[in-house]
């Protein structure tokens, strides 16, 4: 057995629970766990999910032949809380009773600090979370909007967005708070964020405009807004799924992958071609609203996520907005990872875990 701190990672997703052991800076066993949707459908919340998920927790860490008590730590992705500054943070009581309240946005990244804290209690480990995605270092200016009442809100791929940003910082043998960047996270929602010497300043919210993605509407015309929620065609919770769940590339072609939009475009399907470009010419947009924010200083445009693996999409966003800046492709999501620095750091570390209360 090593002699490296054991790190449990945990990132719940609404039908996954991507999981990886590391030992120290060194990934052990990587898995993603698939949960049966029709047990899923069972559940009348998510958050009544949480012994179903904890026992497939369970079952594989005895498959990995690991014992709970041979933990260090249990971190898990940070899941939509009250604004808080970037960091790792220890689960406490108080984040607990928040998320146990019913008052937070339903999501399954909520089972995680649970699933984390029922491991570690077990264990008598630590548990944390890091840049969750309620992180906000948002710029006062940020926050206007054109409604007194509904101020711009924070909700990023946060973790992904530092982790990308100090991941190319180490690369030029610099600090991440030194350089000026906008970092694109290109998933089933985006984030495209401008960071100014480390901090998020701005960033779209994906549930709430932004560029469409493949499952995201992204910003919509008001007015046929307006319109459409007094049609009386639709009840709040449909129409809620249809503009996060359905929209984008699903609403536009019955698909969310990009790969089969590619394989129709590749066959001659020009519907199929237009509206990828449009997606990345939104994208490309939003690059350059972001640049703006930075004052045109930027060092370098970051591409992440799983659609930065995709050839079309770099190169359309290459051709639009590589004037701004150097493009630096960091293709996936590279949140277990992440997460697992975050862990190790605190263990070594101690200074830099914060309290959530």
């Amino acid at each position: 057995m090593s002699d490296q701190p054991r790190l449990f990672v945990i990132n719940p997703g609404s039908t996954t629970t991507k999981i990886a052991l590391y030992e120290g800076e060194h990934v052990r066993e990587i898995h993603e766990l698939e949960h049966d949707r029709a047990e899923l459908a069972k559940f009348p919340t998510t958050l009544s999910q949480l012994e179903y998920r904890r026992d497939a927790l369970h079952k594989a860490l005895a498959f990995w032949n690991v014992p709970v008590s041979s933990l260090s730590a249990v971190i898990s992705r940070g899941c939509p809380l009250k604004p808080l500054q970037s960091g790792v943070y220890a689960i406490d009581e108080a984040m607990l009773s928040d998320i146990r309240s019913g008052r937070l946005q339903d999501h399954a990244s909520h089972l995680g600090p649970l699933l984390a804290h029922e491991i570690a209690e077990e264990a008598k480990i630590p548990a944390f979370i890091a840049d969750p995605v309620s992180v906000d270092e948002f710029d006062e200016v940020a926050r206007i909007s054109g409604w007194p009442d509904l101020p711009r809100g924070t909700l990023s791929h946060a973790l992904n967005i530092k982790a990308m940003l100090r991941e190319a910082a180490e690369e030029r043998g610099v600090e991440p708070e030194t350089l000026n960047a906008v970092v694109a996270h290109l998933g089933g929602g985006f984030s495209i964020a401008a960071v100014r010497k480390g901090r998020i300043v701005d960033v779209n919210n994906a549930n709430d405009g932004g560029p469409f993605s493949p499952e995201r509407v992204g910003t919509l015309p008001l007015v046929g807004l307006l319109k459409l929620c007094y049609s009386g065609k639709y009840t709040y919770d449909q129409l809620r799924k249809m503009l996060i769940g359905k929209g984008g590339l699903m609403a536009h072609l019955g698909t969310a992958d990009v790969r089969e939009v590619l394989k129709r475009i590749d066959a001659g399907d020009q519907k199929a071609r237009l509206v990828l470009e449009a997606m990345c010419y939104q994208i490309s947009k939003e690059i350059g609203a972001m640049a703006a924010v930075l004052c045109g200083k930027v060092d370098m445009i970051i591409l992440t996520g799983g659609i930065a693996y995709n050839p079309f999409v770099v190169e359309y966003v290459r051709e639009r907005a590589g004037f701004i800046a150097p493009l630096v492709i960091k293709p996936g999501q590279n949140e277990l990872k992440a997460l697992a620095a975050h862990a190790l750091r605190a263990l070594m570390h101690p200074e830099v875990i914060q309290n959530y209360a």
